[in-house]
């Protein structure tokens, strides 16, 4: 039997822990695990840039924060790990983020600046005082809005802060072009103006992002002539090339040393092509080295690969950048298959690539086979060549994440990628039906095998859930609605898979603690679906959306609870009710009627002269 457990000793915890409360993106600093292998700025590289942004950083002028901006490819993730190193050293970096589309949490605004509070309680020990203190006021603070969470987490915790001697600190954060409500980055930008009100100590902000209308439009309407910016394009073309240069030397010398190739290889007029191949993207230089180095024995043949073809035919970045992905993606498929093996690996490749580029949360190799119904041996197969695009980390636990965003724009356009292109809204579809698919074959009543309906989600370890529900699981009942509506499609198999595993589906959530992101599934599914085209869907979902908001404390805190107390007081006429009435135990069929038990309860209230302050009923 469940042990029981308190609000007395809850509340104790959280007093003693509060930092607990707040969610907190795990993958979002610089110096995350899974960041540990991002490059910084090779030395004598970016000179005079980094020079221009320490002097910034260093100064107590009104210009708060810095924008570097420039398009895909052009290194300005790299020079904000570096700029994050350099000030962690000094012990004066607040804190980062660095946001990735389709990364989780690190894809929208929901976890920044509880993540930003998080790690300025680590990175600054001062404030670690005032930032629990505001969450011991506010314990919600995390469901607050976004101004809340700024002022009352990071601001005021500021502002509070004495005997600093006007010290500075410094935030990092990347790709914001990358969060993906264009109004949360407005407010980000609005709510980060309000540093300068700060007195005793200082917070200067670093934020990098592409060029994109609404980031510059936000930029100059909200920050105008507090910021300074600097826009990587501007840079002089022979400065670009000599950094980059020296990149395509510094990674060919480790390949020449780990395949003991002649002293002088690749050479000075190779260096010099692979130069202007590049076109004054570092992405272009990265991708092409990672490929010759993957290739082991043979890295001169990819090399040759590389530099072979009418180069004199294309024309600007983007084209290079095109020739090199396409490359990889051709060398993949061998060509010692027959016609019928190439077109199955082909197949394979468009079918993984294309789900990870619209993947909404990244997920490791065995995970993703396992959603897709591959055989993993398929997928590693599948994957084997593709180091040079793909972040495949040696722990077979870790998520696969692309190594540059710029190949999820070239996987997603037709005109680039051709054979290789990924149909935007086809992906969302598979990945929605698969998502279907393996909760109807994994979701059940009682899926944590506890075997008694009074466990609450705090008696009940998180290893257990993980166990039961594995990360491809939870990826599914997190993320299937929003892939089902990205499709544009109103599947039946979506109406079939609620009537049969809703309360499968939602006691999951409730286990994973995700009870508020499935409402959320649900008004978005309710906004999604027609009457005039689907109205026995629409008056499931309608019902759904009732039976959930009421029902929200039961999913919250004992899940197992919404196939005895949800179900029976659930209105008579509900579809829900209808639907699920097998599922109600037949120990609870057997009792008789609740009303009953109000109308005992009651007389035995009758004759009492003094106040009755609680009634509980076992």
């Amino acid at each position: 039997m469940p042990k029981k457990t308190t609000t007395k000793l809850t509340n104790c915890i959280d007093r003693e822990n509060p930092l607990g409360l707040l969610p907190n993106a795990a993958e979002a600093p610089f110096n995350s695990v899974f960041r540990q292998h991002e490059p910084t700025c090779l030395p004598k590289t970016r000179v005079n840039l980094l020079r221009e942004i320490y002097d910034w950083a260093d100064r107590q002028d009104e210009r708060g924060i810095f924008w570097l901006n420039g398009l895909a490819g052009t290194g300005k993730s790299t020079i904000a790990q570096t700029i994050a190193q350099r000030y962690s050293d000094q012990k004066r970096l607040g804190a980062s983020f660095f946001f990735s589309k389709g990364g989780g949490y690190v894809s929208h605004a929901g976890r920044f600046f509880t993540s930003l509070a998080v790690q300025l309680t680590f990175n600054v020990p001062s404030l670690r005082r005032y930032i629990c203190e505001a969450i011991t006021k506010r314990s919600d603070i995390a469901n607050l809005s976004l101004l809340e969470q700024w002022r009352q987490l990071i601001l005021r915790p500021l502002s509070n802060l004495r005997n600093e001697s006007c010290q500075s600190y410094i935030l990092v954060i990347d790709a914001l072009d990358e969060c993906a409500n264009n109004k949360d980055v407005e407010v980000i930008l609005q709510l980060l103006t309000e540093a300068r009100s700060l007195t005793t100590v200082r917070l200067r902000v670093f934020l990098t992002g592409r060029p994109e209308i609404h980031i510059r439009a936000g930029i100059s309407r909200i920050l105008q002539a507090e910021h300074q910016d600097f826009i990587l394009q501007n840079i002089p073309l022979a400065t670009i090339n000599h950094d980059i240069s020296l990149f395509l030397e510094h990674n060919l010398e480790i390949i020449r040393k780990e395949r003991d190739f002649e002293v002088d290889w690749p050479g000075e007029v190779v260096l010099g092509q692979l130069m202007r191949y590049a076109c004054g993207l570092f992405i272009w230089a990265a991708t092409a080295c990672r490929f010759i180095r993957k290739g082991g024995r043979f890295a001169r043949k990819r090399l040759h690969m590389i530099l072979k073809g009418d180069s004199s035919a294309i024309e600007g970045p983007e084209k290079y950048l095109n020739k090199i992905y396409r490359t990889v993606l051709e060398y993949s498929i061998s060509s010692d298959f027959s016609e019928e093996e190439k077109e199955e690996a082909y197949d394979i490749l468009k079918h993984t690539l294309g789900s990870i580029v619209v993947l909404l949360s990244p997920l490791s190799t065995p995970s993703l086979s396992r959603l897709l119904h591959l055989l993993k041996e398929d997928v590693d197969q599948t994957f084997k060549d593709l180091y040079a695009i793909l972040d495949i980390p040696e722990n077979p636990t870790y998520p696969l994440r692309l190594h540059h965003p710029s190949f999820r724009d070239f996987l997603l356009s037709k005109d680039r990628c051709g054979d290789f292109w990924v149909d935007d809204k086809q992906a969302h579809y598979t990945l929605a039906t698969s998502c279907i698919k393996l909760m109807s074959q994994t979701l059940k009543k009682d899926i944590c095998e506890l075997h008694a309906p009074g466990y609450q989600v705090t008696q009940v370890e998180s290893s257990r859930v993980q166990k039961y529900i594995p990360p491809e699981v939870q990826y599914a009942c997190l993320y299937w609605v929003q892939h089902l509506q990205r499709s544009g499609s109103r599947d039946k198999e979506a109406y079939q898979f609620l009537k049969n595993h809703l309360l499968h589906w939602l006691e999951a959530l409730g286990w994973m603690g995700k009870a508020s992101e499935g409402i959320q599934a649900i008004l978005s599914l309710k906004a999604h679906v027609s009457f005039n085209t689907s109205p026995d869907l629409r008056a499931f979902i309608h019902d759904t959306k009732r039976f959930a908001l009421y029902n929200r404390l039961v999913i919250e805190q004992a899940p197992l609870q919404l196939y005895c107390s949800a179900l029976i007081f659930a209105p008579e006429k509900s579809v829900i009710r209808e639907t699920f009435k097998k599922c109600v135990p037949t120990w609870i069929k057997r009792r008789p009627r609740v009303q009953e038990y109000w109308s005992a309860a009651l007389q035995t209230l009758e004759g009492h002269t003094s106040m009755v302050a609680s009634v509980a009923f076992s």
